[in-house]
């Protein structure tokens, strides 16, 4: 499994499902992870996780996400869905969220290097693909320990360790200190992922120069932006921007996505769900607070198909996203 030089796209939860991953991955992007799926509710058979360990050959390479705090529970899961077909197996470390950190998992094992130690040996010695985690720079600014975390989670058998610049603390304020990525590459020969704050194609030229990373993971930038690994890849290679997509192309886009969703998730869930993408597609665009406001109203396709085409076709020519 190669992280060297390939754009990633982060495993976020609520955001990364399989419509939205299959059109990322159409846009240029390399590496695809699945939502977190929770290895009790693997181990426990819940029937909501069915479709979050869901996916489609068109996505590999493709990493399933698990958290858990329990060594044997973690190893005894990875080792049941490996025959799923993943490219790999990966365990979040950095979750911020109160109901998964108060349970010990997440980025509360930040605060535990010994378990960690043991949690990464123990998937690793389970399965035959390589397993990776996904850490914060530290629990808070106290304890800025990813350095030590990623190196043990090497000598444990991590293959490759994403690292966001932020701690748990922070949870997505203020911004992402790229020299603690800097660190965890110096303290590890294992590819080191770097995360955070990557929202333009300038931004992985920088984060390259300033820790040396292997690969980049993007999260928030992708959001209502598919287009961003292409930009990214075009921008590297031409030194240049490609010109962005207009209107007509963010609306199809829309489209496009909500009929995944519904063909995914049915028309009820698919459509609802849909309402935030829009959200994040249409920031910075014309009239788009009217468009966010009406889309909460929107339930079925065709009201949203509609919606949207009335939305374009009202807009000033050749608006583009700002």
């Amino acid at each position: 499994m190669d992280f060297r030089d390939k754009l990633i796209l982060a495993p976020m939860a609520g955001v990364c499902d399989q419509p939205f991953r299959l059109l990322c991955k159409e846009q240029g992007c390399d590496i695809l992870y699945s939502e977190m799926v929770s290895a009790k509710a693997i181990y426990y058979k819940n029937k909501n996780t069915k479709p979050l360990l869901a996916m489609d050959e068109r996505e590999k390479p493709f990493g399933l996400q698990l958290f858990g705090s329990d060594p044997e529970i973690m190893a005894e899961m990875a080792k049941r869905i490996e025959s799923n077909g993943y490219s790999f197996i990966d365990v979040n470390m950095g979750c911020p969220v109160p109901k998964v950190v108060n349970n010990g998992e997440g980025s509360a094992l930040m605060k535990d290097p010994v378990l960690v130690g043991r949690i990464v040996e123990a998937m690793a010695k389970a399965i035959s693909i390589p397993l990776t985690i996904k850490i914060r720079s530290g629990f808070d600014s106290e304890h800025i320990n990813a350095p030590e975390i990623a190196h043990i989670a090497q000598e444990s058998g991590a293959a490759a360790v994403a690292v966001h610049g932020r701690t748990r603390q922070q949870y997505y304020q203020g911004h992402a200190d790229w020299s603690v990525i800097a660190r965890v590459k110096e303290a590890c020969i294992i590819p080191i992922i770097g995360n955070g704050d990557i929202n333009t194609p300038q931004d992985i030229i920088d984060m390259r120069a300033q820790t040396n990373c292997d690969g980049f993971m993007i999260g928030r930038g992708a959001r209502g932006n598919p287009w961003i690994f292409r930009d990214m890849k075009y921008y590297y290679e031409h030194g240049e921007l490609p010109d962005k997509p207009d209107i007509y192309e963010v609306k199809d886009m829309m489209l496009r996505h909500a009929r995944l969703m519904v063909e995914f998730k049915g028309e009820y869930t698919g459509i609802h769900e849909m309402r935030k993408h829009v959200a994040w597609y249409s920031v910075g665009m014309y009239d788009s607070a009217k468009l966010r406001s009406n889309v909460n109203q929107v339930e079925t396709y065709e009201e949203l198909e509609e919606l949207l085409c009335r939305w374009a076709d009202s807009a000033p020519e050749k608006v583009i996203v700002s």
